[in-house]
């Protein structure tokens, strides 16, 4: 069962993707695309890119060459949203603060794009013959996406955290499944590096990888289909932090 292209190989590879569809169904159905805009759009690409990629994959009509251009082309398109849901995830943290809510979505976004457009470049203009070009430049574009994304991550959470900001539902769904996919496939990657595993182990690592990319789904499915509790908030308004401050700092030299 745990062989490349078994059964389950191929429910790990489809099953999420179609989910994921599933999702973007109910995320449009339920208006959450006026809450967390980017993500509908991230789900529908992602899902339907993978499964370009898996039709490549067992159709003989495709060659190897032209398999890994449809996986280079489904993970940059799929990378370049993910950036962009993570860059609109930090701008809606800062909504009280509205100058630097759109200064950081900017920069979040840009930041992410360009970094990957440059591990785009670098791996296309690495020195070898067509297939194993491909083939590095997909791995190299793949570890720079995951080591940004799981940077990122980490840097919402601890600056949500060291400010006190709140959360809302979808946006720690989304950044949870974002950090639980980043650091599986981190793992995936370190192992492979360093411990030279045989045909057999890197299958399992892509099962791994695979049903980790499952469990993110079935945890957004959980953010979006169970309702959140609704608690008192307290009426003591909070002292002013540093982020009123600079965005009170920001607003006028905008408005300069």
């Amino acid at each position: 069962m745990l062989q490349a292209h078994s059964l389950f190989w191929n429910y790990l590879w489809v099953a999420p993707n179609v989910l994921l569809l599933i999702l973007a169904f109910l995320w449009w159905k339920r208006g959450y695309r006026h809450q967390l805009p980017g993500f509908l759009t991230f789900a529908v690409f992602s899902a339907l890119g993978d499964l370009a990629v898996f039709g490549a994959d067992v159709s003989p009509l495709v060659s190897a060459v032209n398999f890994w251009r449809v996986a280079w082309a489904s993970l940059l398109i799929e990378t370049l949203l993910k950036f962009l849901v993570i860059g609109a995830i930090f701008s809606h943290i800062l909504r009280p603060y509205p100058s630097m809510s759109r200064v950081g979505k900017r920069l979040i976004s840009g930041f992410g794009a360009g970094l990957v457009l440059l591990a785009t470049l670098a791996a296309a203009s690495s020195r070898a013959d067509s297939t194993v070009r491909l083939i590095s430049g997909v791995h190299l574009l793949e570890q720079t996406v995951f080591i940004i994304e799981m940077g990122l991550v980490l840097f919402l959470f601890l600056f949500a955290a060291y400010f006190h900001l709140s959360w809302d539902r979808l946006s720690f769904g989304v950044l949870l499944g974002f950090g639980f996919s980043a650091c599986a496939h981190l793992v995936g990657w370190a192992i492979s590096a360093n411990a030279e595993p045989s045909a057999y182990g890197r299958a399992l690592l892509d099962f791994f990888g695979m049903a980790v990319h499952h469990l993110c789904v079935l945890v957004w499915f959980y953010y979006v289909l169970v309702p959140q509790r609704v608690t008192a908030k307290s009426a003591t308004p909070l002292p002013e932090n540093n982020l009123a401050v600079w965005n009170r700092e920001l607003e006028r030299l905008l408005q300069q």
